[in-house]
């Protein structure tokens, strides 16, 4: 099963939703799935969803799940991670109204780097992202949460490495 979760704000993710109809009607995506739409007004035609959900039963969905798409909140994707599920992590952009700045791209940057996660920008990507799923070519590496500073120290230095990066 697969689950989706995009949170509570109030932000529409509809580019997302969209997309992963477009990927039922092409065959990229068969397996049952799971959403929690959030604010959107997108309607997905090929899944169930709701718009909100307890914490409760986030976390039941989130143990059901083989794969979890979230948006770039790292407490979803943490929560996920630390379930030992695979993750696709899609970016909120500000340019499409989805988010208020676009700092969900350092946090999948981060996660992706690290091989956590495999990250998602633009919604052309999405299918790719499940392909290399099925196909065992996601090349994912199992998070350990021992230390629960270890993610804000990993955004941390991944944002201080591309700063000092683009200065140069």
């Amino acid at each position: 099963m697969i689950f989706v979760t995009v949170g509570s704000r109030n932000y529409p993710f509809n580019r997302l939703f969209n997309k992963i109809d477009e990927l039922y009607e092409d065959g990229t995506l068969t397996d049952k799935m799971f959403a929690q739409i959030g604010t959107s007004t997108y309607k997905p035609k090929h899944f169930e969803y709701k718009d909100f959900i307890s914490q409760e039963e986030f976390l039941q969905k989130v143990k059901e799940a083989d794969i979890v798409v979230s948006h770039g909140a790292s407490g979803s994707i943490m929560k996920a991670l630390n379930a030992g599920k695979t993750v696709i992590a899609v970016t909120r952009l500000e340019k499409y109204g989805e988010h208020i700045n676009d700092h969900q791209i350092q946090n999948n940057e981060a996660f992706a780097a690290n091989k956590y996660v495999i990250a998602v920008y633009e919604m052309n990507e999405l299918g790719d992202a499940f392909q290399a799923i099925y196909d065992l070519k996601a090349n994912l590496v199992p998070w350990e949460n021992e230390d629960p500073m270890a993610i804000v120290n990993m955004i941390d230095e991944f944002i201080q490495e591309s700063w000092n990066y683009t200065k140069k």
